[in-house]
């Protein structure tokens, strides 16, 4: 599209896709030109959400850029949680960790992993759901994928984990049930080998808001199960190691 880029725009029409289930392909959008202005639109469509959880996601663009979106609708499984199926919603088993104190922006020496390890307050076993209002999610316009809160679409966090998860959790027998239907069974695999890999990247990247991790944020790392379809409304079980996560997707 050639139409000036507008990140309000943007933002209301994913809101209104989303609110309505659908998706529309890339070539439909005017797309964010840099991430500064896919940034504008995420923050704009996570105003239109509604977003009010201080959890996050994070990964890299195609260019090696960390980024980030809020969790949404978010959960905790102890509550009964519950998330909407929608046609093309896809799980992934995750790890999430909470900040025990601020890691704010460094100008000089780049966070080590020890230093982040050691921000760390409490590690717990996730699950995120996944539809994007963009047919082909990121795989032809990461930016425009960026603005549309990287395609989340819910969260369940989980029981406590030991903290030192963080460096052992690749490997760690994973086991998911689906609507009665196992889905994975395998071994848990980040797609960088260390959960913390995406992290550690965004803590060290400029560019991210003053306000970004602080104490009390909550990050999930990236997926331990890749992403899978979850063609129908159904139960999900999560048994990783010996711990235990359970919740319901169900029609909207």
């Amino acid at each position: 599209m050639t139409d000036a880029f507008d990140p309000r725009t943007l933002a209301a029409r994913l809101h209104s896709l989303h609110q309505a289930g659908r998706q529309e392909e890339t070539g439909t959008f005017t797309l964010p030109a840099d991430l500064h202005q896919a940034m504008e639109a995420q923050n704009f469509l996570t105003a239109a959400d509604g977003v009010a959880s201080n959890a996050w996601k994070v990964t890299v663009s195609p260019q090696g850029q960390a980024v980030t979106a809020p969790l949404h609708p978010y959960a905790e499984a102890v509550s009964g949680a519950d998330i909407s199926w929608y046609p093309g919603l896809k799980f992934e088993t995750e790890i999430a960790v909470r900040f025990g104190k601020d890691l704010p922006i460094r100008v000089g020496t780049p966070y080590s992993r020890a230093e982040v390890v050691e921000a760390i307050s409490a590690v717990y076993l996730g699950a995120e759901l996944l539809v994007s209002a963009v047919t082909e999610s990121g795989s032809v316009s990461f930016l425009l994928f960026l603005a549309d809160r990287l395609g989340n679409s819910g969260y369940v966090l989980g029981p406590k984990l030991a903290n030192s998860v963080v460096d052992t959790a690749g490997g760690t027998p994973l086991k998911v049930t689906h609507a009665g239907r196992t889905i994975y069974d395998g071994p848990a695999q980040h797609p960088k080998g260390d959960v913390l890999t995406w992290l550690i990247d965004y803590a060290n990247d400029r560019l991210r808001p003053e306000t970004s991790l602080k104490a009390g944020a909550l990050i999930t790392t990236g997926t331990l199960s890749g992403a899978i379809e979850l063609t129908q409304p159904g139960a999900i079980d999560i048994l990783f190691g010996d711990v235990r996560l359970s919740f319901s997707v169900s029609k909207a």
